[in-house]
């Protein structure tokens, strides 16, 4: 998409958000005019924030300080716009309730305060949560597998903005540190134009693990000129999974790994998923994994193709907890493991980095290990 058009797209969502906010709980709010306007205010400050992110994103470099303020406000918009939902409801049951008039006063100055309290510590608690990734340790059994192996899963990490090469540099450690067999990526790894990614992708060949690293394209990916990203990345020594299989272990012994592209390549009409293709002249006589970005992929896959497990990411968990409830309509998983059908297992990891504001509310972000047997 067009970034001038996505830029564009992205104010008018949020100044609808913002009027929402305006007329349904501020202007509800038992305090003084002057205060009201306060808030107006702070709602038009948060909208010329996000104005200057997504600036920051596409076309002027913005030190990490001022990053993470502009950041900021789409989580605080969005967590105020959910605050302001329900304080509609229950404002509206006061407003209907047969109780005193004083009873109603009080029960309503009662709600005002804690729709502010409530909002300034869900953004505080979303902040502090998006400090940490958490190793998320799995064990997964695998009929067929004769030994086990440890994939060290690492997901959406949207290089860009906050998510620099010191960021990448401690997952690297961390990853290495577990001493995996081998690495995945699934997809959604650049964020940002791939010229202004290079150092930070540069910490990403100091991966190490006994079969190597692989990759596989995210949505995101196509936004910012796929085929250098996938250039890029094969020079890091990372493999990349274009609709294909490689076998992972000794013979006999292993599984087959297989990639695809993402789904949103059907939309742009180019490097779109090909699932029959991808399992071609695989072992037959072996478990497969299969590495597709979005849990939605599993639409195509078939019993008859025998896939033991499917590693995806994509959903973040819902990264703010309600917008889980906005990803499960588009998206059969959210985060974990689950058993899909008889043959077929699914993890979908929350993410390892974050999209847009630096906040997660009840969806940490994770590194997973996950140990297959």
């Amino acid at each position: 998409m067009n970034p001038v058009i996505f830029i564009l797209i992205l104010l008018c969502a949020f100044a609808l958000l913002n009027m929402y906010i305006s007329k349904r709980l501020i202007m509800h709010l038992d305090i003084s005019y002057k205060n009201k306007k306060r808030l107006n205010y702070f709602l038009y400050f948060n909208l010329f924030g996000i104005l200057l992110y997504a600036l920051g994103r596409y076309f002027i470099d913005f030190n990490n300080t001022l990053y993470f303020l502009f950041s900021l406000p789409i989580g605080i918009i969005f967590l105020l716009f959910c605050t302001t939902l329900f304080y509609d409801v229950l404002h509206f049951f006061i407003k209907k309730s047969p109780l005193s008039q004083q009873r109603r006063k009080f029960f309503k100055r009662s709600l005002d305060l804690g729709a502010l309290a409530t909002a300034t510590a869900l953004t505080a608690r979303s902040i502090y949560e998006a400090r940490d990734v958490v190793l998320e340790d799995v064990k997964i059994k695998i009929d067929g597998l004769k030994k086990e192996y440890k994939i060290l899963q690492i997901s959406d990490i949207h290089i860009g903005g906050l998510i620099d090469a010191e960021f990448i540099k401690g997952i690297v450690n961390r990853v290495n540190a577990c001493k995996p067999d081998l690495v995945v990526i699934t997809g959604d790894l650049v964020d940002i134009d791939i010229e202004k990614a290079h150092d930070t992708l540069e910490e990403l060949k100091k991966l190490d693990s006994r079969y190597g690293t692989f990759f596989i394209v995210g949505n995101h990916e196509y936004f910012h000129k796929i085929e250098k990203i996938i250039a890029r990345v094969k020079e890091l020594g990372i493999r990349v999974l274009e609709n294909e299989n490689v076998y992972i272990g000794e013979k006999d012994e292993g599984f087959n790994l297989v990639g695809v592209y993402d789904l949103f390549g059907y939309r742009a009409l180019k490097y779109m998923p090909e699932l029959e293709l991808a399992l071609q002249k695989r072992d037959t006589n072996s478990s497969t994994i299969l590495l597709a970005h979005q849990p939605k992929f599993l639409e195509e896959v078939k019993d008859e193709q025998n896939i033991d497990l499917v590693l995806s990411g994509h959903t973040h968990g819902g990264q703010l907890l309600p917008f889980k409830l906005l990803v499960k309509l588009q998206q059969p998983y959210i985060s974990g493991l689950h058993q899909h059908t008889l043959k077929t297992q699914i993890y979908v990891n929350k993410g390892t980095g974050f999209w847009g504001p630096p906040m997660r509310l009840g969806a940490s972000a994770e590194i997973t290990q996950i140990r297959i047997s």
